[in-house]
């Protein structure tokens, strides 16, 4: 039967239930128990009728004809079994035949366990609280290709409900997040999605036009310069969950919306943060799943600290099997070629020898870890390296080949910034797309004066993935970018990265 005629018999029970004066979507429901409560009963539950109750949710089967059947009652906490009975229900008996899989209903009965033992509601009143006009995935083709399901998010929710327990998983680990920075006296703060100037990272924006002002704005890449403003201002600590946006490549780690925590410590350094980082991690993965150790992709990840710490200067020296220390451009550059890898335009050394950390040193970063020991050609916002000015005071976290976390010694002289921040427009003007602006507001506010700062971004999406063993970004993003739906080709779940444009380093989104 097509998904029309389905359609059209569900219109029709419509009007049935309005012609016996009952309107088929409801106001309201109040119901006394969950699923998971009246199950959780156990063995207080007999054959023989006990307790009223009142349950609401979506019908996910019914079956049985002629004078009794059940159905199966889904609400936000499981299943729950009905039990319906034309010589209990009398008139009632009528709505039941009405129903179709995925209505909404709200009960009231009792509870009792059947002879199978299964703890069921045995139905006094039956309430139609939305009339589902279209037919479940599973009773037409089914929803098992990826990007229906995250295209229909709502129906996936519904049919599949480990995909609930991602998104509740998800909540765990940044609620405990929250209790972690506000215990340690952080202040959570909003800054701009709109904004005049991006920066803070190395990336192409999303452009909009703000026609009151007349002008262009960006969707924020990131949030950093705005919140070490407020470090500026005498905020000392302070944290923000934000949303971000990079137009770039997608891949199943890439979504150009994404979410990042990122919060600044005025007085400490990257060492210090080193130790914050994962000890909150270490605890939000412990909130999210009961323990420190997650399987993800068949490996166990540890996230007990501490964590090894692993210089990039070694891993890629180590990787091509010569000291590659110097930073020195043309031995990069002859490394990198042998290996089929060309610099990008306005790359520098330091660009040279990320592309090959990425290549060579980070698929096999398995268990966390930091790594550090950056090029100054790449953290133009952080601090150069105590005894060692080619390098800067910059982790990142990596974890399963993915890196999750971008921290530094946050560079506080305006004039060293103003200097880096000429370097970059030089890079662009190189034909580096993603070099970082100019941003003379940021450099004034460098020079009223920043306290010794860490900050430290980290990408909630990816650590989701992490601990909710999903494979894709987009299977713990609630509503991911996808492809327009007209004309699409059936595609899998990872196709589009054949097509994906390089992402930039240091997003951890």
């Amino acid at each position: 039967m097509s998904l029309d005629e389905l359609m059209r018999q569900r219109r029709e029970k419509l009007a049935q239930w309005r012609a016996l004066g009952i309107e088929p979507y409801a106001y309201r429901f109040e119901p006394t128990h969950h699923a998971a409560d009246l199950l959780a009963l156990g063995a207080a539950v007999t054959e023989a009728p006990g307790e009223t109750v009142r349950v609401a949710g979506r019908l996910m089967a019914i079956r049985g004809h002629g004078k009794a059947g059940f159905a199966h009652l889904l609400d936000g906490s499981g299943r729950i079994q009905l039990y319906f009975r034309a010589d209990h229900l009398g008139e009632s008996f009528r709505r039941y035949e009405l129903l179709d899989v995925g209505d909404w209903v709200g009960v009231a009965g009792s509870l009792f366990r059947t002879r199978t033992g299964e703890i069921t509601v045995r139905v006094d009143a039956v309430e139609l609280l939305a009339k589902a006009l279209r037919p479940l995935p599973e009773k037409w083709h089914g929803l098992k290709d990826p990007e229906t399901r995250f295209r229909q998010r709502y129906a996936d929710l519904f049919m599949n409900l480990e995909v609930r327990e991602t998104f509740r998983r998800r909540a765990r680990l940044t609620s405990a997040m929250r209790e972690f920075l506000d215990a340690r006296g952080f202040l959570e703060v909003e800054t701009p999605v709109l904004q005049p100037l991006y920066g803070g990272a190395f990336a192409r924006p999303f452009v909009t036009r703000h026609h009151a002002l007349d002008m262009d704005l960006y969707l924020r890449i990131s949030n950093e310069l705005y919140l070490k403003r407020l470090i500026v201002g005498g905020l000392e600590r302070v944290y923000e969950f934000s949303r971000d946006f990079r137009n770039e490549g997608m891949d199943r780690s890439h979504n150009p919306e994404f979410t990042m925590l990122e919060f600044y410590q005025a007085f400490a350094d990257v060492h210090e943060m080193m130790d914050v980082t994962e000890a909150l991690i270490a605890g939000a993965v412990e909130r999210a799943c009961g323990t420190r150790q997650a399987t993800y992709q068949g490996q166990i990840l540890d996230w007990t600290p501490p964590w090894p710490r692993i210089s990039m200067l070694d891993a890629v020296s180590d990787a091509v099997g010569e000291s590659v220390r110097d930073l020195d451009r043309a031995r990069l550059e002859r490394v990198a070629a042998s290996r089929g890898m060309a610099a990008r335009p306005g790359t520098g050394a330091g660009g040279l020898l990320d592309e090959l950390f990425s290549v060579l040193v980070q698929p096999g970063l398995v268990r966390p870890c930091f790594v550090v020991d950056y090029p100054v050609e790449l953290s133009p916002l952080a601090r150069v390296k105590r005894g060692h000015p080619a390098v800067v005071e910059r982790f990142e976290v990596f974890a399963a080949g993915m890196e999750l976390s971008n921290a530094f010694s946050e560079q506080n002289d305006p004039e060293a910034q103003a200097r880096a921040f000429e370097d970059q427009g030089r890079r662009r003007e190189a034909g580096d797309e993603e070099a970082q602006q100019m941003d003379h507001d940021y450099v004034r506010a460098l020079e009223y004066g920043m306290p010794p700062t860490g900050g430290v971004g980290i990408g909630i999406d990816r650590l989701t993935m992490l601990v909710c063993d999903a494979r894709s970004i987009r299977d713990v993003i609630l509503f991911p970018q996808l492809r327009p739906e007209e004309g699409r080709a059936e595609i899998d779940h990872e196709a589009d990265e054949e097509t994906a444009g390089r992402a930039g380093r240091g997003s951890a989104t």
